[in-house]
């Protein structure tokens, strides 16, 4: 699936607004200035959710270009990644107009497999040579449609794709099934209280993960945290733990 030195993924806002705490960054200087936090900590990707000034996720390109431009220009120098996701388009012909739009690039995009379009979002974005992160979302009441719309579309000739898992809970059995897959690279990660035991299990298999203040906003310990590289510090220290512990067994 992965293998060793596996990216560890910094989700530096996500859905989350003003009311999540003042760990959570609001605007394009207080993300990029945690974007730069995050990967003096150990991040080696940046995942941030475009926003308009009243705080709406956003695919327009007078949007993505600036934050992305910002970032770059303050010294980000690890792949960036955005979400082209309903949240900030609803309509699918309208999710390809706008990633049609971008005058300036991300790395790489995040396409919601259980989200309609997302075959056609790939391929388009693939062509513009941006990379896909194909997001799917495992156990609790996700079915198997995501995983199995993957699986169709998932093709060789699609070049630069990775499968980004949503995992509700560690569960051995859940990953295990993802050794029949296509010969991708995997990132797996959790929400909330499934965050840091999907993590372990992560650095276990061998595969990417993800942190941050979109997907949790407590520490291994339960404090909470102040920071995003505080989030990815301890993720960071975790991993080598955990592969320490899988080495001696």
């Amino acid at each position: 699936m992965s293998g060793p030195g596996a990216v560890l993924q910094v989700a530096v806002n996500g859905s989350r607004g003003a009311g999540d705490g003042a760990a959570v960054p609001m605007t394009p200087r207080d993300l990029t200035e945690s974007a730069v936090a995050a990967v003096a900590a150990g991040a080696g990707e940046v995942l941030v959710h475009p926003r308009t000034p009243c705080g709406r996720e956003s695919l327009s390109p007078r949007v993505v270009g600036p934050l992305l431009e910002e970032m770059r220009g303050a010294g980000v120098r690890v792949p960036l990644s955005v979400p082209a996701a309903v949240d900030a388009e609803p309509d699918p012909a309208g999710r390809l107009e706008r990633v049609r739009s971008w005058t300036v690039l991300p790395d790489r995009a995040q396409v919601r497999f259980a989200e309609p379009g997302a075959g056609p979002l790939g391929r388009v974005l693939l062509a513009r040579g941006v990379a896909v992160d194909a997001l799917v979302p495992l156990g609790g009441g996700a079915g198997p449609e995501p995983l199995a719309r993957f699986l169709e579309w998932a093709q060789p000739d699609h070049g630069p794709v990775r499968l980004v898992v949503e995992l509700a809970e560690a569960d051995p059995a859940l990953v295990a099934a993802l050794r029949w897959l296509p010969p991708v690279p995997v990132v797996l990660y959790g929400r909330e209280a499934a965050a840091w035991p999907v993590l372990r299990m992560a650095a276990r298999c061998g595969t990417g993960a993800r942190t941050g203040v979109g997907d949790v906003l407590h520490l291994p310990d339960g404090r909470a945290a102040r920071s995003n590289a505080e989030l990815v510090a301890a993720a960071r220290d975790l991993r080598e733990a955990a592969t320490a512990t899988a080495g001696i067994r």
